[in-house]
């Protein structure tokens, strides 16, 4: 009898949320959480953006089994169950349910198949029919949480797989979003980030049938008693309009930060990856945001070594990065997913040449990290605790631009908001001082 389960989640903060998801799943069934070494269940929530994503998930699977021969019950969820479903099943026999990351709410059904003998295998793409089967939210153990409202990506980028793996753009349901957020902050949470692949081509009907785009949502977001702080994460640049960016000026519980990934500073890589923007036209938006919010703080994606990517190339991305002054970037060599457009192209980059350039890139993301920091030193802001820090009596919570803020207070706890002095500056982290403190 399954008694006890584990998920291990990969990658993107969506699938933190799915993960989440299926751990109140499995709770809904009277099961309990245990480590992974122990659980009678072990769920891999899987993530397929990088290079030899399935590769990892063959080798987990194999640490699965125990010194004694005996194995748990395993379920291969998420992106690469999606992309490479029947040939985990084959290839990995131990694996008793794969299912995709818009199925998992059949997980208690593709359990019993499995306990039954049968190998499960579930990776249909119905529109969102998942979220109506899923249980309530509950209590939070963390003050912040994730809220999926879209998913979904009809941009198709030619290196992405998203498109493959998750789907066309869908939209959640304008009632089914505002009850989760009141349940969310009836169990708990002060801060929700809401999540999408394109999180700001969100849009559906209000309860008084207006049509709505996410700016609409966050507006009654704001509204509920009890939310203090609203995030959203990831946008694409062809989708912020004209309601979004006023909203950042607008909406004080809109966070000042913004995450919008441009990829490239070159032109003609955009064009050659399909992102529909050009570099003019990224820092033109940039420049509407600052002006109705000029303390944002921007944060954004990039990829080097894209086919075909020349040193003039490169070094227009690094000119983009220069005139941004990013706050804090992800930045990524590109891997080439099998069934991409980009997989196919001529003049793939050889890996040294892609080492050498992200070191440059990540030098100067760095540089501008810290700088962002340092100038932040002197501010005043109140910042969320979200878990305790290395030494006794500290906390770590987030600043409204998303940094990192130490603090020590003897009557501080986890969930407070608290307003602090911000002292001292690191490469990742601030140090404040509190100044006055807001009770839980």
């Amino acid at each position: 009898m399954t008694k006890t389960y584990h998920v291990k989640s990969f990658g993107c903060q969506m699938n933190v949320y799915d993960g989440e998801r299926m751990a109140e799943l499995m709770e809904a069934q009277g099961m309990t959480a245990s480590d992974k070494a122990d659980a009678d269940l072990v769920i891999l929530n899987t993530c397929h953006i990088r290079e030899r994503a399935a590769e990892k998930v063959y080798s987990e699977i194999g640490r699965l089994r125990r010194e004694d021969g005996s194995k748990p019950m395993i379920a291969v969820a998420g992106c690469v169950a999606q992309a490479e479903g029947a040939e985990i099943a084959k290839r990995a026999p131990s694996v008793d349910v794969v299912v995709g990351p818009q199925a998992y709410h059949r997980l208690p059904e593709l359990l019993r198949e499995a306990q039954g003998g049968a190998k499960a295998l579930d990776t249909d793409m119905p529109a969102i029919s998942k979220f109506g089967a899923l249980p309530k939210r509950g209590t939070q153990p963390r003050p912040t949480a994730f809220l999926t409202v879209q998913e979904g990506c009809d941009k198709f980028c030619t290196y992405c797989v998203v498109p493959y793996t998750r789907g066309a753009e869908i939209s959640r349901p304008w009632g089914a979003l505002i009850d989760e957020a009141k349940a969310l902050v009836d169990g708990g949470a002060k801060e929700i980030t809401l999540l999408g692949q394109n999180v700001n081509a969100w849009e559906a009907e209000d309860d008084k049938g207006r049509q709505q785009g996410l700016d609409g949502l966050i507006r009654a977001l704001a509204d509920i008693p009890g939310l203090a702080r609203i995030r959203y994460t990831t946008s694409h640049p062809n989708d912020m309009s004209e309601g979004l960016i006023a909203a950042h000026g607008e909406v004080p519980e809109l966070m000042p930060f913004l995450h919008l990934p441009v990829q490239s500073g070159s032109d003609r890589i955009l064009k050659a990856m399909n992102r529909s923007h050009t570099s003019a036209s990224y820092l033109k938006l940039l420049d509407r945001v600052r002006a109705v919010r000029p303390d944002i703080a921007l944060s954004g994606d990039f990829i080097v070594g894209f086919p075909g990517e020349t040193e003039e190339d490169f070094e227009a991305t690094l000119e983009l990065v220069r005139a941004t002054r990013y706050a804090q970037a992800f930045s990524f060599k590109y891997s080439p997913r099998p069934g991409t457009p980009a997989a196919d192209m001529d003049d793939q980059i050889a890996p040294e040449v892609m080492d050498e350039r992200l070191q440059r890139l990540q030098a100067q993301l760095n540089q501008d990290q810290q700088a962002f920091n340092a100038a932040s030193v002197g501010r005043r802001c109140e910042i969320l605790l979200e878990r305790k820090g290395r030494h006794p009596g500290q906390l770590i919570g987030k600043s409204p631009w998303l940094q990192s803020v130490v603090v020590s207070h003897p009557d501080a706890a986890i969930g407070d908001l608290m307003t602090v002095d911000l002292k001292e500056a690191g490469p990742n982290s601030l140090a404040g001082e509190a100044v006055m403190r807001e009770a839980a």
